[in-house]
């Protein structure tokens, strides 16, 4: 799958040259020209890295990558500054602002390239991110718990796995698999940003796991969030008539019609206000406990573990 990169600049004719070069090198490329346009379509297309000019109208590139940063669904996005200014105290104030690199106009294609491969590839190496869904994979995850424990942070850890998901990538093939495990991303960042703002942290363990660490006050409504979007969006995922149905119609090994049900989410909450954690395993443990109690119920649950130290 092609990374995708998203110009923004409000000169057209460099906005053009940025962009023939970059999907000539096998790139998908999206244009914006201006900063308010440009943390729109950042926040629908998720790109992996955005070209970013400083002088623009309204909405300077500085305060564009301040933005990004802060909204959970851009947090990990790389951006790399487009500068006319080869002063010193304009670079630092693109890396301070969030940039991970910057390029000095003019420049040519073999640099700009350069600078972009460069940098994606710093950030999977770097963020230790995962290549499916482009989120925090385990160590980050671990950091960010552990972070909140030192600090004494309130926070809350939701543990995400998907129901009956190895039956529907045994059916449906590894490719709409891994289509429903970004869109899974998707949802879970979209309801993280909806409560927590730019507070909320997502992390993709592997496979059909996801941790979400929230302020323990929107734990609950995160979960309730997720598992509704997951529901509203699980239709695309199926034919009609295994939706109306409520489950999947398969032949096992031996010929033997199985219904399979759909595939839903299961979350298990644990939560720093309810008892004390030590360290990032004591949270997580809690959590896959609470996991394991929601995949009870049928279809999407969430459970709360209530239990005082």
């Amino acid at each position: 799958m092609a990374e995708t990169i998203l110009v923004v600049d409000d000169d057209p004719d460099i906005a053009r040259f940025v962009e023939v070069n970059l999907r000539s090198a096998g790139y998908d490329v999206a244009v914006a020209r201006d900063g308010e346009a440009a943390l729109e379509q950042a926040g629908t297309l998720r790109p992996d890295l955005v070209l970013l000019d400083v002088m623009m109208p309204r909405l300077d590139g500085f305060e564009v990558a301040q933005r990004l940063r802060k909204n959970p669904q851009t947090a990990n996005t790389s951006i790399i500054m487009l500068t006319a200014k080869a002063l010193s105290a304009d670079k630092v104030t693109g890396l301070q602002s969030g940039a991970d690199d910057y390029i000095i106009k003019p420049f040519d294609p073999i640099e700009l390239l350069a600078r972009v491969k460069g940098t994606l590839r710093r950030a999977k190496e770097m963020r230790n991110l995962s290549p499916l869904t482009g989120l925090p994979g385990n160590i980050r995850i671990q950091e960010e718990i552990e972070r909140q424990v030192r600090e004494g942070q309130p926070f809350a850890v939701l543990y995400c796995d998907l129901d009956n998901f190895k039956a529907y990538n045994d059916q449906k093939g590894f490719v709409r698999g891994d289509r429903l495990i970004q869109a899974t991303a998707r949802i879970i960042q979209d309801s993280v940003a909806a409560h927590d703002g730019a507070h909320g942290f997502v992390g993709h363990v592997g496979g059909d796991d996801f941790v979400v660490v929230v302020h323990p006050d929107v734990s609950e409504e995160v979960a309730k969030s997720v598992c509704q979007g997951f529901d509203a969006a699980r239709a695309e995922f199926y034919e009609p008539n295994d939706v109306e149905r409520g489950f999947v119609r398969i032949e096992d090994r031996k010929g033997v019609l199985q219904d399979i049900p759909l595939v839903g989410i299961s979350i298990g909450i644990a939560s720093s206000s309810q008892r004390p954690f030590a360290h990032y395993g004591e949270a997580v443990s809690v959590a896959t406990e609470m996991k394991q109690f929601a995949k009870r119920d049928h279809g999407s649950s969430y459970a709360i573990d209530q239990r005082a130290s």
